[in-house]
């Protein structure tokens, strides 16, 4: 198996330790940030909010964070704790402007962060090559696109251009590692 997956793609170099700290807390941050815009948007906004509120934005930059990681690890890492920036700041923003929540979807939000490790280090060889990089990418496309019709009811635009954007920078990133 671990044959099969270095030849799905192989890291492309090793971060030092302070580096790989010093980045990971810059992802953190990210997603500090992010989760308290979130929570405004929902807040002062109806589609932006809307937008923001729905899994497929987060799995895109998930999928950003993912495949832009020098290593499956790194990768695991990385989207970690950016879920857990943005999941602890959406609600304790949540809690400090005493706005509305649901505790089922603090649940779910919470065991997607949870998986995230692993999805990730899954999402991370999407960006390779073969077969098993295209099934991967096949995959997250439609988890984001069935995510969206299960939880939500229905697919909306933004689930869609959130696909077509994943599927996008999957390829693209392939193209460029096979080159």
């Amino acid at each position: 198996m671990r044959n099969l997956l270095q030849q799905t793609r192989v890291p492309s170099r090793i971060t030092p330790c302070s580096k790989a700290i010093f980045h990971t807390a810059l992802v953190t941050c990210l997603g500090l940030i992010l989760g308290v815009i979130s929570k405004l948007l929902d807040i002062y906004t109806t589609n932006l909010g809307n937008i923001f509120s729905q899994m497929s934005i987060w799995i895109f930059l998930c999928t950003l964070l993912s495949i832009y990681s020098s290593t499956p690890k790194r990768a695991s890492v990385n989207v970690f704790f950016f879920c857990l920036g943005m999941l602890g700041a959406y609600y304790v923003t949540a809690m400090i402007t005493a706005s509305v929540y649901s505790s089922l979807f603090a649940y779910g939000w919470t065991i997607f962060a949870l998986f995230s490790p692993i999805l990730a280090i899954c999402v991370w060889y999407a960006a390779g090559t073969g077969w098993i990089a295209n099934t991967i990418t096949v995959g997250v496309i439609a988890a984001a696109l069935l995510i969206a019709q299960f939880l939500f009811d229905t697919i909306r635009v933004s689930d869609v251009v959130c696909s077509i954007f994943i599927g996008v920078i999957l390829r693209k990133n392939h193209k460029t590692t096979t080159k």
